[in-house]
């Protein structure tokens, strides 16, 4: 009587460990079902012809332009009161070399380590957060 009694947790052990892995494997293989209904639904992948083209004349390049100066307010300005997206209403310059160069006349070059500024950048830039 005592063999039957010490053999009873072992079986009920095993069965459990059976029962759950039948639960896992179930489990398992609705989800794989259900992936297979939704896969199923959905419209096919777009053919090569209905993908973007280049433009006949090629691909686009990079528009280089310089702008005129726009003078701002002392007291600056507010989000509402700026125009054109933040250009402030400012035209294409019909002198690009002076623009140029009066822009970046102030540009001197940084010596020692660290990240430099670019031409044309404001004065702290590059410098990190804590400089």
């Amino acid at each position: 009587m005592d063999m039957i009694l010490s053999v009873d947790p072992i079986l009920t052990d095993i069965v459990w460990f059976i029962v759950v892995g039948f639960a896992v494997v179930g489990i398992l293989l609705g989800g794989f079902k259900l992936g297979q209904r939704v896969r199923a639904k959905e419209p096919p992948p777009p053919t090569p012809e209905s993908q973007p083209h280049l433009p006949n004349g090629g691909a686009v390049h990079e528009v280089r332009e310089e702008r005129d100066p726009v003078e701002i307010p002392e007291g600056g300005l507010r989000p509402h009161e700026m125009q054109g997206y933040g250009n402030f209403g400012s035209t294409t310059s019909s002198h690009p070399e002076e623009v140029r160069a009066e822009r970046e006349a102030g540009y001197e070059p940084v010596e020692g380590p660290g990240p430099h500024p670019q031409p044309g950048a404001p004065p702290d830039a590059g410098r990190g957060a804590h400089s």
